[in-house]
């Protein structure tokens, strides 16, 4: 029984105390006790827990994680349902729909194969969905989706009318490997090994396709992600970088070099903050068209910061992660995520000579600065463990789940779910002082091929995997 029911009890069961003597003349009565949170943070700490989600007015699924966490614990590999796609070649990408009544999957070999994850019964093949491999699949809403491609094209579907395309985007001049959506104001994020970040305006969509323009350009583009409330897009890069773009206005053009560069420099963990090695910004140049920061860029910089009271629309930091055992090496950022409530960012690297791999975890730090030379935002490296290093050469995507409390993690030939600590916990009820190992939770080992692509599903205790033969797995629980 929680404590505040035990109250309840003991207040149902006794009369109301009196109101009691009054206080002696000249004496104030006794003042009532502050209100505190949980943790005895007080009413700011009260107030920052609420946005942070830890209130159950806030977020009432947060007390029910302990059953997610068991009914994750309880899926066995022997109950996994093979959807047998052989003949498709490999699986790049699955995806859900936000109801979770659909199951989309890219193919090696042009296809797209549709899935109900329910019965586990194929739906339907889109067989020459393009005319090369299909890289990535995005819902726009529970009918309409999009489907990119090395054959640098972009094409929208509808469920409704699976036998036609909706319209093909033409833009791209190389592979396109990625799409994100903005749901505010409907416009398709796309991105591509030609290092273009696209916007394709859907709210003018037609059959010979939607208005686009280039958004922003950098070298080595290897995924590009928006968070959650689209306030950022970051950029991960086989040079090792990590783009930031702040304060992220979609429909403001960004010719090449006109964006703000904030300074460039190396993530840093808590035992690296107070390191002099780091204090000073890096002098490798970024990866993007502007590479140079003088003096007098940095003074209008800092002039248009103050006027606006904060960064300027869009302002571009270039960063490279830390990353465990690359110290003095450099790495390849292959997959890049984000959590779904903004707090993190997720990273699978591996090293330029391919024998490491990791999975990194790097919190957002809001507010002030790190240090004199930082903007407002920067990452910090709270989680990270290494990886299998099989399938070297190849992707592998990996994901949060719904809430934010576990990591799919392709390891090998089969999956790791990952968690924070061993009890599944948050990420901001978790973080430590240094950055310290994900807790496996469970492995799941049901693939005879290196296992490329993982996935959550938004509304299900379901979790989808596909690897380099062409299987796909479905995990469910079993008691």
């Amino acid at each position: 029984m929680s404590a505040e029911a035990a109250q309840a009890g003991s207040r149902a069961g006794k009369a109301a105390p009196g109101p009691g003597p009054p206080p002696p003349p000249g004496m104030r009565p006794p003042a009532a006790p502050p209100r505190t949170a949980p943790d005895g943070g007080g009413l700011f700490g009260w107030l920052r827990g609420r946005c942070l989600g830890r209130s159950a007015a806030v977020d009432p699924a947060r007390d029910s994680f302990r059953a997610m966490t068991g009914l994750y614990g309880s899926i066995q590999p022997a109950d996994s349902v093979y959807l047998s796609t052989r003949t498709h070649g490999a699986v790049f990408n699955l995806e859900y729909s936000p109801d979770g009544s659909v199951l989309t999957v890219a193919c090696e070999q042009t296809e797209v194969l549709l899935f109900d994850p329910i019965s586990s019964k194929h739906i339907k093949t889109l067989s020459e969905a393009h005319e090369d491999c299909v890289n990535n699949i995005r819902f726009l809403d529970n009918r309409l989706f999009a489907t990119c491609s090395d054959d640098t094209t972009i094409a929208l579907w509808d469920l409704r009318k699976l036998n036609t395309k909706v319209c093909t985007l033409h833009g791209h001049t190389s592979w396109v490997k990625n799409i994100e959506y903005d749901t505010n104001t409907r416009l398709l994020v796309t991105s591509g090994f030609d290092g273009n970040v696209i916007i394709w305006d859907t709210n003018r969509c037609t059959e010979d396709g939607c208005p686009h323009k280039k958004f922003f350009h950098t070298r080595f583009l290897m995924r590009m992600r928006l968070t959650p409330d689209c306030s950022k897009m970051l950029i991960s890069t086989s040079s090792g970088y990590l783009l930031i773009l702040h304060d992220l206005d979609l429909n403001k053009t960004l010719e090449v070099g006109s964006y703000p560069i904030l300074r460039a420099r190396r993530t840093a963990s808590s035992s690296d903050i107070t390191s002099s090695s780091l204090s000073s910004p890096r002098a490798v140049g970024s990866p993007c068209h502007q590479s140079d920061s003088s003096p007098q860029s940095e003074k209008q910089m800092s002039r248009s910061s103050q006027r606006e009271g904060g960064s300027p629309r869009n302002s571009l930091e270039v960063l490279t992660p830390e990353v465990p055992g690359e110290r003095d090496r450099g790495n390849c950022i292959t997959s890049l995520q984000l959590h779904p409530k903004g707090w993190a960012t997720l990273l699978r690297c591996s090293s330029n000579t391919d024998d490491q791999e990791w999975t990194c975890v790097y919190e957002f730090q809001e507010g002030a600065p790190v240090r004199p030379v930082s903007p407002r935002c920067s990452l910090r490296l709270t989680h990270c463990i290494e990886e299998a290093n099989v399938g070297r050469g190849y992707i592998k995507e990996l994901c949060f789940s719904p809430d934010g409390r576990m990591i799919s993690s392709p390891h090998g030939f089969g999956i790791r779910l990952l968690g924070f600590d061993a009890h599944c916990s948050e990420l901001v009820d978790c973080l430590p002082k240094e950055a310290g190992p994900l807790q496996e939770i469970r492995s799941l080992y049901s693939h005879n091929d290196v296992v490329l692509t993982t996935k959550f599903s938004p509304t299900h205790c379901q979790i989808a995997s596909g690897c380099l033969s062409g299987r796909v797995s479905l995990y469910q629980p079993k008691f």
